[in-house]
C-alpha cells in the first residue's frame, strides 16, 4: 500500500485532495490490518482511471472491514439488566425510569445474581400514586413478567423482595467454551471510538521522579484497556518542552559548550546542568538578561537557538526513553511546543466571541461556575499554560475528532483542568453529552513514614533509581526462594524483570487512584495476599498443570471445541461464574476508570481457582507409582480458561507474566 502511494505521488496524475484521501484510507487500513488485494485492472485505459479505481477499492475494503462482526464476550450482568428491565416495563408500563439493580450474589444460597429493584419501586409508587405496595408483591409481579431467555434457570423471591437468580449451567458452560475457542474478548460496546489519553508528561531538562510514576503507569493501563475494547487510542505525552526556562538553559549551553552548533555537546547529567543554569539565573544579573534575550530568539525561531533547544530536548528524551523501555510503555510526543502556533488563534477566538476581559494588561477569561479565571495572554504579550492547555484541548477535539479524552494528571490540577474543560464547553468546542472529557485524578506516593516519598537526604526519588532498586530486590527475593538453582540464567532474568516491574505497577494500580498510597518494596514483593508476586506465581502454577500432564496446546484446543464443560461440583460452578464476570469488570472500568477493580477481580479469580484446584482433581495419579491414571479434561479446560483471563488482565495492567518462575 505504501509503495502504491509513492507511485501515485511520483506520476502526479491525481489531484492533491485525492492523494490526501488515499493517504487517509491507507492509514485506516493499516489500523484495521486490512491488506486486501485488488481485482485485475485490465480494461482501464489510463493510469489516472486505474488510480481512481484503486482508491474506490480501498474505500470499499475499509467499509467491509468496519462492517465485519467483532467478537465479544457476553456481559451477564448487562444481559440480566436487559431481561429485568423488560420485566419491570411489562409489569409497570407507566413507571418512568424505574430503578434497575442487578448484582452478583454474595452467597451461593442466594443464587448467582440478585435483582434488588422491588424496594426502590415501592418508594416510587408511594410518592407518585400514594399506593402502598409491599416489595415482595412487586418482586412477584416482576418475576411473572420475565421474558423467555437463554440464561436464567429459575428465580426465587427472598426476604422483603429480593429476586434471587439462578443461571442455567448449559448457558455458563457454552460461554466458557466460547472463551476457550475464541479467546478472551471485550464486551460488546457499540461503535469504534477515538480515544486520546494524556499521561506521563515530564518536563524537559528535569529527570523523571517518583511523582511521574503514577501518571505513567495509570495512563498506560488505561490505554491498554481502551485498546482491548477495540477503540482507536492516541497515547499522548504532553512534555513540558517550552517556556522561559529554556532561555537560561540555552545561555548556559552557549557558555559551557560554545562549539555546540558544530560539535554535539557531551551533556552527561542534564539535572546538574539545569541546576547550574538556575543558580546562575538567580545570582548573575548579566546572565539573567541574556537568558531573557535567548527566550526572545527562541520564540522568533532563530535557527541557532532552535538547534540549541533541540539538543537539550534530545538529551532528556533519551533519559525518558530508558524509563519507558523498562516499563514497556509507548507514547506519541506532543509537548507544549507543538501547540505554540495555535495559541494566537485561541486568543482571537475567545476575543471574537466576547469572552475576554483585560485586567492590568492581561487577557483573562472568566468561566461560569469556576472561581479562578484563565489567563490566555500575559501583559507582555506572552502565552501561558492556560493558553497551551486550551490549544491542546481544541486540537484533540476539532482536529483529532476524539470521542473520549482522558487527562491522567495528579489531583492538584483538578481546579485548573475543570476550568479548561468548562471553557471548551462555553466556547462550543464540545457537548459533554456527546464527547467525554475527563480528568483521571490520582493521589501522591507516600513513603512508609506516611509522608511524601523522599530519599534520606530529603530529595525527590529519581524514577530510574527506583526501578533499579526494584530489580535488585526482585533478584534477592528469587534467590531467597532458591529459584536460581532451578531456572536457567535467561529464565531467571525474565522472572526478575517480570516481578520487579510487575510489582511496582500492581502496587500502584491495586490502590484506588484517587487515594494516596504508601510505597513499600517489602509489601509489593510479598508472595502472599493481593500482590503481583502472588498472582504471577499463581499464573505460572496454573500454566504448569497441563504441561506436567503432557497435554499440549493443540490437544487443549481440540478439547475446547469438542468437550462439554461439566460444572457439577460447587467449586467448578463458582470458578466458571467468576471467569465470566470478566467482561462486566472491563465495562465497569471503562465507565469509572478505576483500575483497582481489575486487580481485586484477578486476586478473587486466583483465590477461587485455588479453592477449585484443592477440591477438584484435574490430573489423577497412582499413589504408589505417581503415574498419571486419568486426566479430567474439562477441569484442565477450566485451568486454561483461568490462565487466559489472568493473562489478559495482566496485559491490561502492563504486567508481563513468565512461563516459569
Amino acid at each position: 500500500l505504501e509503495g502504491f502511494l509513492s507511485f501515485c505521488c511520483a506520476i502526479k496524475r491525481l489531484e492533491e485532495n485525492e492523494i490526501k484521501c488515499l493517504t487517509a484510507e491507507i492509514e485506516h487500513l493499516k489500523n484495521f490490518g486490512c491488506l486486501g488485494v485488488s481485482p485485475s485492472l485490465e480494461g482501464l485505459r489510463d493510469e489516472n482511471a486505474k488510480l481512481k479505481y484503486r482508491l474506490n477499492f480501498l474505500r470499499k475494503s475499509l467499509q467491509e472491514e468496519r462492517s465485519k462482526p467483532v467478537r465479544s464476550m457476553i456481559n451477564i450482568n448487562s444481559c440480566l439488566q436487559e431481561i429485568f428491565g423488560a420485566a419491570i416495563q411489562a409489569a409497570y408500563p407507566d413507571l418512568e425510569n424505574p430503578p434497575l439493580v442487578v448484582t452478583p450474589s454474595q452467597q451461593p444460597k442466594f443464587g448467582d445474581y440478585q435483582c434488588n429493584s422491588a424496594m426502590g419501586i415501592t418508594q416510587i409508587l408511594l410518592k407518585t400514586t400514594e399506593q402502598k405496595v409491599s416489595p415482595r408483591e412487586i418482586a412477584e409481579k416482576i418475576s411473572k413478567n420475565i421474558p423467555a431467555n437463554d440464561c436464567i434457570e429459575k428465580v426465587e423471591i427472598a426476604g422483603p423482595g429480593f429476586i434471587n437468580v439462578h443461571l442455567r449451567k448449559d448457558f455458563v458452560s457454552k460461554q466458557l467454551s466460547s472463551l476457550l475457542v475464541n479467546g478472551v474478548q471485550p464486551p460488546a460496546l457499540g461503535k469504534r471510538k477515538k480515544v486520546v489519553v494524556d499521561f506521563s508528561s515530564p518536563n524537559i531538562a528535569k529527570e523523571m521522579h517518583v511523582g511521574h510514576l503514577r501518571s505513567t503507569i495509570i495512563g498506560d493501563s488505561m490505554c491498554r484497556l481502551f485498546e482491548f475494547a477495540g477503540y482507536d487510542v492516541l497515547r499522548l505525552n504532553h512534555l513540558g518542552d517550552w517556556g522561559t526556562q529554556f532561555g537560561m538553559l540555552i545561555a548556559h549551553l552557549q557558555d559551557k559548550f560554545p562549539d555546540y552548533l558544530t560539535i554535539s555537546p557531551p551533556i552527561g547529567d542534564l539535572q546538574a546542568f539545569y541546576k547550574e543554569s538556575k543558580r546562575r539565573f538567580d545570582t548573575e544579573e548579566e546572565f539573567k538578561k541574556r537568558a531573557y534575550q535567548c527566550v526572545v530568539m527562541l520564540q522568533s525561531k532563530n535557527p541557532d537557538f532552535i538547534k540549541a533547544w533541540n539538543l537539550i530536548c534530545d538529551v532528556s528524551r533519551k533519559e525518558f526513553q530508558k524509563i519507558y523501555t523498562c516499563l514497556d510503555i509507548t507514547l506519541t510526543e506532543r509537548g507544549e511546543s507543538y501547540y505554540q502556533e495555535m495559541m494566537k488563534d485561541i486568543v482571537q477566538e475567545f476575543e471574537d466571541k466576547g469572552f475576554v476581559q483585560v485586567d492590568d494588561g492581561r487577557k483573562i477569561v472568566f468561566v461560569p461556575g469556576c472561581s479562578v479565571p484563565l489567563t490566555i495572554m500575559k501583559s507582555d504579550g506572552g502565552y501561558t499554560y492556560d493558553t497551551s492547555d486550551l490549544a491542546a484541548l481544541r486540537h484533540r477535539l476539532c482536529e483529532e475528532k476524539a470521542d473520549i479524552i482522558i487527562y491522567v494528571v495528579d489531583s492538584g490540577q483538578s481546579v485548573h483542568l475543570q476550568t479548561v474543560f468548562a471553557a471548551g464547553q462555553m466556547i462550543g468546542w464540545y457537548d459533554p453529552k456527546v464527547t467525554r472529557v475527563a480528568h483521571a485524578a490520582f493521589g501522591v506516593v507516600l513513603g512508609e513514614d506516611k509522608k511524601k516519598f523522599k530519599t534520606r537526604s530529603g530529595d525527590t526519588v529519581r524514577l530510574i533509581d527506583l526501578l533499579e532498586e526494584g530489580l535488585k530486590r526482585a533478584m534477592d527475593k528469587l534467590k531467597d526462594k532458591e529459584r536460581d538453582k532451578v531456572l536457567s540464567e535467561e529464565e531467571l532474568r525474565a522472572a526478575q524483570t517480570s516481578v520487579a516491574f510487575g510489582c511496582i505497577k500492581y502496587a500502584d494500580l491495586s490502590h484506588n487512584r484517587l487515594n494516596d498510597y504508601v510505597f513499600s518494596f517489602d509489601k509489593m514483593l510479598d508472595d502472599r495476599g493481593n500482590t503481583a508476586a502472588y498472582l504471577l506465581y499463581a499464573f505460572t502454577r496454573i500454566r504448569a498443570i497441563a504441561r506436567l500432564a503432557s497435554i499440549d496446546e493443540e490437544m487443549l484446543q481440540k478439547a475446547a471445541r469438542e468437550e462439554v464443560l461439566i460444572l457439577d461440583h460447587e467449586k467448578e460452578w463458582k470458578l466458571g461464574k467468576c471467569l465470566l464476570r470478566f467482561p462486566e469488570i472491563v465495562q465497569k472500568i471503562l465507565e469509572d476508570l478505576l483500575l483497582h477493580t481489575l486487580c481485586d477481580y484477578l486476586y478473587e479469580l486466583a483465590t477461587t481457582f485455588t479453592e477449585f484446584y484443592d477440591n477438584c482433581y484435574c490430573v489423577e495419579k497412582d499413589r504408589q507409582s505417581g503415574q498419571i491414571v486419568k486426566v479430567n479434561m474439562w477441569r484442565l479446560l477450566l485451568c486454561e480458561a483461568t490462565a487466559a483471563v489472568m493473562a489478559k488482565g495482566f496485559d491490561i495492567l502492563g504486567i508481563k507474566p513468565v512461563q516459569r518462575m
